[in-house]
């Protein structure tokens, strides 16, 4: 706690406002006084504030031992394929969007297949002259789900999970016992993994003060590693680490450090908090100093912004006709995700990803609503993006790719109706409809009614698709 004297109150905001969240301000005492004989009234202020500074917790707290866990499968994809197919075990495998399609790219290898040089996100033709050998399985996003689940449930039982960051990682807090023998936390995991999937799923594991450095620890420690980040030995291991593999420094942002002078992680670490938030434009830059210093910051909670799903349509499917069906099946899966958690949206966008010979091209619009999740309402919207878009494009083009969102998002049972439509008896009748059928959905486990003809595209799995940082539940795959 501090105290001092102000005489003016604009200043003193300024000067707090970099530590208003982390703390409270008090004024005990305020007044004003004249300027003397003969003013014009103007007048100052006096004041005594004193600012008691309450750090919840685990903000600004430098750990001095190594408290988070950071695990990431190796390889998850395709090592679960491995396991779901024996023959595949011991074999170069590239798991691929689609069955027969040779102009996509390698979404997850195995170890085999690494070895021989592919990588994720290489194109199929480039992967098989490094592996002529190369098995390419389609994707299975459902066998990836039921494996998370199965393989977290085996997790828990060892340590408390944090968070699930993704498909194929997760953190995870440890007690003070566990924080004295992480090599006992790293053994006992991998057991219960062994005993479950035997060797076919592995993973690697990171120690260190904070996620940040934990994730660090366990890039450094892949394949099937175990790394241990102690705070007394940083930031030695921290610079062995390129700048460019730092967990959130992308290539835009390399560029930028490169120009400020920064080409090394140790020139990084050395520079100061505000000089990353201004690199950055906003306050991550300067987290990301207080996380490589050690600090244990906790992220920030976030909102939900949108509902969405995207696709790369097979050949076969790539007419205007066909594409339209697949975007009103994509538009549905969003909007039962949506209802699921409570939300309406007031605006829908549609964008179109189109081949004219050899031209790539785009289509984007986008339109208000008000405040809608009824299955009506989201078709009718969709119906007039769609045939903005027929107007405009010509009727030969290819949709390669598609992708429709819900956004501006509100809670449904605080949304607020429209002063100038009464449309409330039509959309009440239009949300009951709809609840309906998503009941009778999921009473089935799977899309028995819908809006219009149900066609899924070859591939299957539309709405399941796995991104970072959503993983499907079984309800995405009706």
């Amino acid at each position: 706690m501090f105290a001092f004297y102000v005489n003016h109150m604009k200043p003193v905001r300024r000067r707090c406002k970099s530590v208003l969240t982390d703390c409270s301000l008090y004024v005990l005492l305020w007044w004003r006084g004249d300027l003397g004989q003969g003013s014009s009234g103007a007048g100052f202020y006096h004041g005594l504030v004193i600012i008691f500074y309450r750090f919840p917790e685990g903000v600004m707290r430098k750990p001095d031992q190594p408290e988070r866990l950071y695990l990431d499968f190796d390889g998850f994809f395709a090592s679960c394929e491995q396991l779901a197919h024996p023959h595949l075990r011991g074999r170069p495998v590239g798991v691929v969007p689609f069955a027969g399609v040779g102009s996509t790219c390698i979404i997850a290898c195995s170890r085999e297949a690494k070895r021989m040089g592919v990588s994720n996100i290489m194109p199929v033709r480039e992967a098989l002259m490094k592996c002529p050998d190369l098995i390419l399985q389609p994707q299975n996003p459902d066998l990836y789900r039921r494996a998370h689940n199965a393989l977290l449930s085996e997790i828990s039982m060892v340590v408390p999970i944090d968070a699930v960051k993704s498909i194929d990682e997760l953190t995870c807090k440890l007690d003070r016992v566990q924080q004295k023998d992480p090599a006992l936390v790293t053994q006992g995991i991998k057991k219960r993994l062994f005993e479950l999937t035997g060797p076919s799923i592995t993973c690697s594991i990171g120690y260190a003060a904070n996620r940040q450095l934990a994730k660090m620890a366990c890039k450094a420690g892949k394949p099937d590693g175990h790394c241990v980040w102690h705070p007394a030995d940083m930031p030695g291991p921290l610079f062995g680490v390129m700048l460019g593999d730092i967990p959130g420094i992308g290539h835009s942002l390399l560029r930028r450090l490169y120009r400020a002078g920064i080409a090394r992680t140790e020139d990084l670490y050395g520079t100061a908090p505000k000089q990353l938030r201004q690199l950055w434009g906003n306050v991550t830059g300067e987290r990301l100093w207080y996380a490589l210093h050690g600090y244990d910051l906790q992220a920030q909670p976030s909102a939900r912004g949108m509902y969405g799903h995207g696709r790369v349509l097979p050949p076969s499917h790539r007419d205007l006709k066909s594409a339209r069906d697949t975007g009103k099946l994509l538009l549905t899966k969003a909007g039962r995700r949506m209802r699921r958690d409570g939300f309406s949206a007031s605006r829908l966008f549609l964008w179109l990803g189109t081949r004219n010979g050899l031209l790539d091209g785009s289509f984007g619009r986008s339109l208000d609503m008000a405040a809608v999740c009824d299955e009506m309402g989201l078709m009718a919207a969709y119906d007039q993006l769609w045939r903005e878009a027929l107007n405009e494009l010509e009727s030969s083009i290819r949709i390669v790719r598609l992708g429709v969102t819900l956004g501006e998002l509100c809670l449904t049972r605080e949304r607020q109706l429209d002063l100038l439509i009464d449309d409330e008896p039509d959309r009440r009748r239009y949300e009951a409809i709809t609840e309906a059928m998503d009941g009778i959905n999921r009473r089935y486990g799977k899309t028995v009614l819908s809006m219009g003809l149900w066609r899924p595209p070859p591939g299957g799995y539309a709405g399941g698709k796995i991104s970072y940082t959503r993983i499907p539940r079984l309800e995405d795959f009706y």
